[in-house]
């Protein structure tokens, strides 16, 4: 019972009452049963003491003067309960409304995004979400440099046309100067699909908006000081196949067409001699002099010299030389701008598993400072061919197996290396690729600074789900916890790396690496063969052509010399069976592994 209804008929209150005859007089209220919802009263007629209960409020409404002592509050109170009542369904009502539209919203939206070409909708749109959350804060042109004896960035390609054509799912998120997101794609046992997303730090990185002149100034630009100050830098691009190297190295392309102003190559031989002009060095007689090789196959090729086959020797005091490798003198930046076009046309290329126009070689672009032809310093621009899976490597020809296996193997020396520097460790095994050979000056010295920029991009999703790059950013972050131990994340094999542990693959490695030894093997035979054949041929030539040689001496020297160069062909004959096996060998593993793969 409402309180202010409670008040006036509370017991002891004095009220008039309606009897049944019409009669009205005072009575008292004895008892108020708020449970049956009635009224006692007791009133005194003629010495005797009478009483009566009236049950339920709406019978007390039938005595009129009862009512009156009520109806100021209690028929207040009835009106404003059920007014809250309605109130509330009221409020209830639109609650309802206000959620059904917001979900018959949510719905149209989702249905706007349901895509039958796009089998990976749910992901996409699922990243959206991800990123919608984020407090984004790209790298600026306003952000300090911050020097580093090793640097690790990555860049994100942007996704082009081919793969906005095919709807293929962007699982690269660049949220900040330093870290990058791999969105992995993952499905439940009971198929609910969720995203597991992974945090990887580098010194530096660039969103898909960067260009090729932002990555530059923090990534190349800081090392070309070093060459003025005696001391030798490296910058390398490394990354997948087709993932934009040669573009952040190079230039703009179009087809064969470059624009090689565009690219770190030009940005720093412009720097170069921006500094030559200072006053600081314009006294010093200094030269700039470029060279442009590649590295294909395991063989050192002269960009600037018809791609010349050059040699790779280490002299007595164990500095590696190029041998006949050819410098060019430069004396401006455009100078450099043609021969970096020059060379780049003829560096080799050809089609992939993953790219349809792939670099097969290593690129490698040198800047040389000299003081009256005396080496100052060196500043080394790599441009790696795009590494692929081990798996990938057996997928096509012998050839292309071979580049693929040959690249892979040098790129894992380079990696071997800068970890052994990265450490400290006593030994580098820097003879253990063409490329780490000839960077090796490179690296060591204390004046020594390199630079690696990842490029990445994203490898369509289910083909891979984002795992490729997750292992590419995994090595990449593995050379800065060398560089920064116990820092930053610790890495584990990824799925690729297990898959390339796998026997038949190993098998095929060593098969690749018998032939790659056996043919250097029977070239090496057949150079010798040329040379010495060729030689007593013309000293035999030469005796016939004087009036009175020796016949006999003449004869047995002639029959030993075609004696010794059928040894020399039987033994360049069984080097050539050798190889032979090794081929079949590497055929069959390469068998093994496809069906390995279809399993």
């Amino acid at each position: 019972m409402d309180p202010r209804v409670y008040r006036y008929v509370c017991p002891g209150r004095v009220v008039n009452i309606q009897r049944s005859n019409g009669l009205i007089h005072k009575a008292t209220v004895k008892a108020v049963n708020v449970q049956q919802s009635s009224v006692s009263v007791e009133w005194c007629e003629a010495g005797i003491v009478k009483g009566k209960e009236v049950r339920g409020w709406a019978a007390c409404w039938s005595y009129p003067l009862f009512c009156m002592a009520l109806q100021k509050c209690f028929h207040f109170y009835l009106v404003r309960r059920k007014s809250n009542i309605v109130k509330e369904m009221e409020k209830m009502k639109n609650r309802r409304e206000e959620k059904r539209a917001q979900l018959s919203e949510i719905r149209t939206k989702r249905a706007q995004e349901i895509d039958s070409n796009c089998p990976n909708w749910e992901f996409a749109r699922m990243i959206r979400e991800f990123r919608a959350t984020l407090d984004c804060q790209p790298i600026s042109l306003s952000d300090p440099i911050e020097e580093h004896r090793i640097c690790v960035c990555v860049r994100k390609r942007p996704l082009n046309k081919q793969e906005i054509n095919k709807k293929e799912c962007d699982v690269i998120t660049v949220p900040s100067k330093c870290v990058l997101l791999v969105h992995e794609p993952k499905q439940k046992v009971d198929l609910t699909k969720y995203l597991e997303t992974q945090t990887f730090r580098f010194d530096f990185s660039f969103d898909e908006c960067a260009s090729n002149e932002m990555v530059y100034r923090f990534t190349a630009r800081p090392l070309v000081q070093t060459i003025f100050e005696g001391g030798k830098a490296t910058c390398f691009a490394y990354g997948q196949t087709g993932s934009g190297k040669t573009h952040t190295m190079g230039g703009d392309f179009s087809g064969r067409a470059q624009n090689a102003s565009k690219g770190i190559y030009a940005f720093a031989s412009q720097d170069v001699f921006f500094l030559l002009s200072q006053p600081r060095y314009r006294s010093q007689d200094l030269e700039v002099y470029v060279t442009f090789f590649e590295i294909y196959n395991g063989k050192v090729f002269d960009l600037l010299n018809k791609k010349a086959k050059l040699r790779v020797l280490e002299d007595g005091k164990q500095q590696v030389q190029v041998v006949g490798l050819q410098e060019k003198q430069v004396s401006c930046a455009e100078d450099v701008i043609r021969m970096i076009e020059m060379g780049s046309a003829c560096r080799t290329s050809g089609q992939t598993f993953a790219n349809a126009s792939s670099s097969r070689s290593h690129a490698c672009f040198q800047i040389i400072l000299r003081q009256r032809g005396k080496l100052v310093g060196k500043f080394s621009l790599v441009d790696l061919a795009g590494n692929e899976r081990g798996a990938d490597t057996s997928s096509a020809d012998r050839q292309t197996r071979m580049e693929g296996a040959e690249i892979n193997k040098s790129l894992l020396a380079l990696k071997e290396c800068i970890r052994a520097l990265g450490q400290n460790k006593s030994h580098t095994p820097f003879r253990e690729s063409k490329l780490t050979q000839v960077l090796r000056d490179s690296f060591i010295g204390t004046n020594s600074r390199t630079c690696m920029v990842s490029v990445c991009f994203v490898i369509p999703y289910p083909h891979n789900g984002g795992g490729e790059t997750q292992n590419q950013m995994e090595i990449e972050e593995t050379e800065m916890n060398e560089e920064n131990a116990g820092l930053r994340h610790s890495v584990c094999l990824s799925k690729d790396e297990e898959e390339d542990l796998s026997p038949h693959l190993f098998n095929f490695r060593e098969a690749m690496s018998q032939i790659g030894e056996w043919e250097e093997k029977v070239a090496e035979q057949l150079r010798e063969l040329r040379q010495k054949i060729t030689t007593e041929l013309d000293y035999l030539l030469g005796i016939t052509e004087q009036p009175d040689y020796d016949l006999e001496k003449f004869v047995s020297r002639a029959k030993y010399f075609i004696e010794e160069s059928s040894r020399n062909f039987l033994s360049a004959r069984e080097t050539l069976n050798a190889l032979e096996v090794a081929m079949q060998l590497e055929e069959q593993a390469s068998k093994k592994i496809r069906k390995q793969r279809h399993q």
